[in-house]
């Protein structure tokens, strides 16, 4: 007679596994957790746009048409949305009623002064020896009321001001400057205290530097380079 062999059926519990009771505890208490936070929560529409308000400065959101509800971004690109308004405004503030005026009374120097625009800086430019005759530091009596001018608009706006000299790279001979970086500072200086003076521009917001022959824009090597390189330039740092 064969040895038969009997296998024991497992033993299968009846229903759901133990620990989905545990995850279900669970899952309803975070359920309830969330409810309780939504019905404590409350809508501030004031602070809700003033904090959109700041996010829409952060990422430079713009419109064209001002709106009350929520602000929509058309470009988040803070920074070139910041230069354009900035040389925007420069532009209009500074640099036009300077160009105005060159081109209305100083005509015949119109090609040797320049107003530069860019980022949160503005350069004036005096070039040549239009604001100077050659090796002195004595401002011309026909430069004066464009230099009142000048003042009159810096005194409209905020911001640091510098006051360069430049020159170019022919030696001195005579006269009372020993170098041209001696000339370059002492013209830079006569202008700032031109502007203190004359346009009650205060003397916190200004100051000199004199560089000589060290920043050309032009070459040396030809008299209309020397001449764009002879210069005084007028630096407004905006805020």
């Amino acid at each position: 007679m064969s040895e038969e062999v009997f296998q024991k059926d497992e033993i299968v519990e009846e229903g759901a596994p133990s620990w989905m009771v545990t995850f279900g505890d669970l899952m309803s208490l975070l359920l309830c957790f969330f409810v309780l936070l939504l019905s404590f929560s409350e809508m501030d529409r004031k602070k809700y746009k003033i904090v959109s308000g700041s996010m829409q400065n952060a990422f430079g959101m713009q419109r064209k048409t001002p709106v009350f509800d929520s602000p929509k971004g058309n470009k988040i690109i803070a920074k070139d949305f910041d230069q354009a308004i900035i040389v925007t405004r420069m532009e209009e503030i500074i640099a036009k009623p300077i160009v105005v005026e060159v081109k209305n009374n100083f005509k015949e120097w119109e090609d040797l002064i320049q107003v530069e625009v860019e980022d949160n800086k503005v350069t004036i430019r005096l070039l040549g020896e239009t604001t100077f005759d050659t090796g002195k530091a004595v401002i011309r009596l026909k430069m004066k009321p464009l230099l009142l001018k000048i003042g009159s608009i810096l005194n409209e706006i905020k911001g640091d001001i510098v006051v360069a000299g430049h020159t170019d790279n022919v030696p001195l001979s005579g006269g009372r400057f020993n170098s041209n970086l001696g000339l370059s500072l002492a013209r830079s200086a006569t202008v700032a205290e031109f502007l203190m003076q004359q346009t009650g521009i205060v003397p916190d917001r200004i100051s000199t530097m004199g560089y000589g022959d060290n920043h050309s824009i032009a070459t040396n090597s030809t008299p209309e380079g020397r001449q764009k390189n002879r210069r005084v330039e007028i630096i407004v740092m905006t805020k």
